[in-house]
């Protein structure tokens, strides 16, 4: 009875100092070893790809944001954003598709309503803009309704709208939409891209420049 009271004794005295490495090395070491390589060779995504303007934090470059001034450059629409209904204590945006089938006349209705007004807001005198110059990421959502980037294409169909609005030269604003345009990952992956937030806070200091 002793030597198995003594054998029990020594096995939960061995799973207790396992449990005490394991929890020392996976939940301790590790998870401050790889926030010190991550704060050390790539500190600006480890801190969530932060953009500033002021002095201070005005989103993320990962994330797009909704609620931009005709003042400025205008981002994909997100037909799939909705309101949190389950915890109304917090107002918190939930992101997602609006998971509509191509023929789905609701979809229809939200492109055809999109492309009008892109066309109604960004044609200026001189310069109207047809429905077939609109891109397709001018009218549809992506798949999280959180996406950052415009195409080139959206972001050249803005510049005279932008231009004319804030009294500056449209050939200003191309540059400043040329010098923000990035290109294919790594040269082949993914489409050539303009990030929204970082060409609205570069147009706005070019703004204060000027003024």
């Amino acid at each position: 009875m002793n030597t198995s009271l003594t054998n029990t004794a020594r096995l939960l005295g061995a799973g207790l100092r396992a449990l005490l490495v394991l929890t020392l090395v996976t939940g301790v070491v590790y998870p401050l070893a790889v926030t010190g390589v991550a704060q050390g060779l790539f500190p600006g995504r480890a801190n969530g790809s932060e953009t500033r303007a002021d002095g201070r934090v005005v989103g993320s470059s990962l994330i797009g944001q909704q609620g931009y001034g005709l003042d400025y450059f205008q981002p994909r629409p997100a037909h799939g954003l909705g309101r949190n209904t389950l915890n109304t204590r917090y107002r918190l945006i939930v992101s997602g598709a609006t998971n509509l089938s191509a023929d789905s006349e609701v979809l229809l209705r939200q492109v055809e309503d999109a492309k009008a007004q892109v066309v109604r807001e960004n044609s200026v005198p001189g310069h109207p803009v047809r429905p077939s110059q609109v891109p397709a990421d001018a009218v549809t959502s992506s798949g999280s309704g959180l996406d950052p980037d415009i195409s080139p294409a959206y972001a050249a169909l803005q510049i005279r709208r932008v231009a004319q609005r804030n009294g500056l030269p449209a050939d200003r604003v191309e540059q400043l939409v040329k010098a923000h345009t990035q290109g294919r990952t790594l040269g082949f992956m993914g489409e050539p891209r303009v990030n929204v937030l970082e060409l609205n806070v570069a147009l706005r200091e070019l703004i204060e420049r000027d003024s």
